[in-house]
């Protein structure tokens, strides 16, 4: 069983939720920081193949096992667009603002709001061992944003009338969809002998 392990991101808010996750699920586990790596360039078409590359560069890098996500927001009335292309949505440098203003300015006028959040998750060890997971969230895009919690699109992704950032981190953890997958991989990992550090 993995007892240290490296969140392949360097994005602060991400590895706090990822920690907080594995931390609910009864998982002892030590997420080691402070480690250099080179940035991952998210060549993949799918977010699988985003989160593996992630998972693997670390892995080899630092000599410890590591978990990567990747999450699209698929919004139907967009074509399922951002998609893999969530975090990137305004550009390469865009800022969280940034994303979410293009995504309220494309969505302008539309009704049918419908969308879901999917995250895979890929655990990889220094061996070359990889557990994969995926968790699923369906909700809708607000008009606006609202809420002071979370980061990223959750100002505008409302599930039962909440948006995510309206919710504190345990009542996000309950039903996002990182937490979602976090949730499966750590139940893949309670299972399998495969993943060892």
């Amino acid at each position: 069983m993995i007892n240290r392990l490296v969140v392949a991101s360097k994005n602060a808010d991400k590895i706090a939720e990822i920690e907080s996750v594995l931390e609910s699920a009864g998982l002892d586990i030590e997420i080691v920081r402070g480690l250099e790596w080179s940035d991952v360039e998210e060549t993949g078409k799918t977010l699988e193949e985003n989160a593996l590359l992630k998972a693997r560069a670390v892995a080899m890098a630092t000599g410890l096992p590591s978990v990567a996500d990747d999450t699209g927001l698929e919004v139907p009335a967009l074509n399922g667009a951002p998609g893999v292309r969530t975090g990137r949505y305004a550009g390469p440098d865009a800022t969280y603002k940034d994303n979410v203003a293009r995504l309220l300015r494309d969505l302008d006028g539309v009704v049918e709001r419908q969308a879901s959040f999917r995250t895979v998750v890929a655990l990889v060890n220094p061996e070359g061992d990889e557990i994969v997971s995926e968790g699923l969230l369906h909700g809708r895009i607000t008009p606006a944003p609202r809420g002071e919690f979370g980061f990223g699109y959750d100002p505008v992704f409302e599930v039962e009338g909440r948006t995510l950032a309206e919710m504190t981190m345990a009542d996000k953890n309950h039903v996002s969809h990182r937490a979602r997958a976090l949730r499966n991989l750590c139940e893949l990992l309670k299972t399998s002998a495969r993943v060892t550090g």
